[in-house]
């Protein structure tokens, strides 16, 4: 049984229709399924067992719907837009970020690790604000008025190095503000959260940050990922500390938007297998209660979504379920769902799970007719390169701790593009590829792995197999040579990845294992590449026809 999630229960397939367009925009909405599906009067965490890191919610001014976001680094498009009924089930409605800004800059290389940071949102006077932090250029907004609709272009609202993390809030005087932390590795210190005040419009920071607190001078270090609040007369910053692993949920009160600020730890891991309970958005439901969602990391399965009860008690927040009386709960493993609306369901629908390494260039693919998305051969800088500055990897988040993912592709190269190789793959900071390679007027099927891929280690390549084409045909000047094969890539648990190939789509034959890895600041992704050597001309592609999902919904 494959599992998307802890205690998992009925076996589910999906088959994605080939018709179905997997854009590297977002003029409009898909309603896809992601990894979350719970009936029942009861939830059980995580309740989206894959990597959305740094989640923020907000409710619709008619409280029937919720919207989340979560970072998406370079990955394009970015910002995904998720909603739900019920706080519960969520669906992956599309991207609000066609391309991540600097255009430019975000286009030429995959900038792991670097772009969208853990962005808030918001709704204000009719419309929907995300706010993101990228360290090397600022803050930046985008706002739509139908969230699952067309976002505006992205507007800098604050330049500089360092600013992360911001959340904006409208004050009931017609102010508003900006808070953020700061990242270390740009600015040169960290675990301070500044507020600026903000042009109403919030386009434009109007005063220099000032400090509100500062995690080093009470024991809280690592403070980030603030969002900002208020609530009866009281200005509320909910922040975490500790790090992502060990770290625990803070939350900071005022009665002046400048401080000072009282800290009281609210949630901590405690006795719960929950590591590094934290970061997050606090939202109330139609019927007043309030909850948190935030994120847990999981290592190479990323930071994945938990969901926990919130308590107000003499003016402070007490997140998961606080057996002691002390103040600071746990979080919850299981526990009853919000009684809003029902979820009804979208599994039938396609999914829209795959983002480019890097910005989107017309040079990369296209979306095919009869199938999914055409992958061109990227021409890499060396014969030895590995695949880790491959700008046009298509790649989805693992859909779980244990999977299996089927695709039936086309392998086309010309009779001249000696070395063009395509296939599937699992990538991070180790990576492995099971794919065909052309050579002379047959292909070569190989495994290869790469460890420490971002430090420019070369792979290591077993070849496994020849195979004779499916087809030839002649295109242009030269013959094309072209085959029909069949990628899996199944994960029993703790990473643990098999590749197998099959020539007929029945029976698949075992190719090589591979313990996955993260990568930078995000989960294990797997998905396709196309590469040709740096001298060949004939580019070769891979066309994904067909893309099939195993694993278990729970219940």
């Amino acid at each position: 049984m494959y599992g998307n999630h802890i205690n998992l229960g009925i076996m589910h397939r999906l088959v994605i229709p080939l018709s179905m367009l997997l854009l590297s925009t977002v003029s409009q909405a898909y309603t896809v399924s992601v990894p979350s599906n719970q009936s029942g009067s009861t939830y059980v965490n995580p309740v989206i067992d894959a990597d959305y890191s740094d989640p923020d919610v907000v409710a619709s001014p008619d409280g029937k719907s919720f919207y989340m976001t979560a970072s998406s680094f370079q990955c394009a498009p970015g910002l995904p837009i998720l909603k739900s009924a019920d706080l519960v089930n969520w669906d992956l409605t599309g991207y609000a970020l066609p391309a991540v800004p600097p255009e430019d800059f975000y286009t030429v290389l995959p900038r792991h690790g670097r772009g969208v940071w853990a962005p808030s949102i918001r709704y204000h006077d009719g419309e929907y604000y995300i706010y993101w932090g990228d360290p090397d250029f600022g803050v930046f907004m985008i706002k739509a008025a139908d969230p699952e609709g067309e976002w505006s272009k992205p507007v800098l609202v604050a330049s500089g190095k360092g600013m992360i993390d911001p959340t904006p809030l409208w004050d009931d005087n017609g102010h508003a503000y900006l808070v953020n932390g700061w990242a270390a590795s740009r600015a040169g210190f960290n675990s301070v959260l500044t507020v600026s005040e903000m042009s109403p419009d919030g386009c434009r920071l109007m005063s220099t940050p000032r400090i509100v607190f500062d995690g080093n001078a009470s024991g809280h270090h690592t403070v980030e990922g603030p969002k900002f609040y208020k609530r009866d007369g009281w200005y509320y910053i909910l922040c975490p500390a500790g790090g992502v692993e060990k770290g625990w949920q803070l939350a900071l009160r005022s009665k002046n938007v400048y401080g000072p600020y009282e800290a009281k730890t609210v949630m901590a891991q405690g006795e719960s297998d929950i590591n590094g309970p934290h970061q997050g958005g606090w939202v109330t439901d139609s019927k007043g209660a309030d909850w948190f969602l935030h994120f847990q990391d999981r290592g190479l399965y990323g930071r994945v979504v938990h969901l926990n009860p919130v308590e107000w008690r003499e003016g402070w927040p007490v997140i998961g379920i606080d057996k002691d009386g002390d103040g600071c709960g746990t979080p919850v493993r299981k526990y009853r769902k919000p009684s809003v609306l029902k979820y009804e369901g979208h599994l039938d629908d396609p999914q829209n799970l795959f983002q480019w390494n890097s910005n989107y260039d017309n040079l990369y693919g296209f979306p095919l007719s009869d199938g999914l998305m055409r992958i061109y051969g990227h021409r890499q800088k060396s014969p030895d390169a590995n695949l880790w500055e491959t700008p046009n990897l298509w790649l989805m988040k693992f859909p779980g701790e244990k999977f299996k993912v089927s695709a039936k592709t086309r392998v086309s190269a010309a009779s001249i593009s000696e070395g063009a190789s395509s296939g599937m793959m699992v990538m991070g900071l180790d990576y492995a590829r099971l794919g065909i390679r052309k050579s002379g007027d047959d292909f070569i099927l190989e495994f290869a792995e790469c460890m420490d891929a971002e430090h420019g280690t070369a792979e290591k390549v077993m070849e496994i197999a020849t195979i004779k084409p499916s087809r030839t045909y002649n295109a242009g000047l030269y013959p094309n040579l072209e085959n029909e094969i069949w990628f899996q890539i199944e994960c029993i648990g703790e990473g643990q990845c098999a590749f197998s190939y099959s020539t007929d789509g029945m029976k698949f034959i075992p190719a090589g294992k591979f313990k996955a890895a993260n990568g930078k600041w995000i989960g294990a992704r797997l998905g396709f590449y196309s590469t040709i050597p740096p001298h060949i001309k004939e580019r070769g592609w891979i066309d994904v026809v067909s893309l099939k999902t195993d694993y278990n919904e729970k219940q």
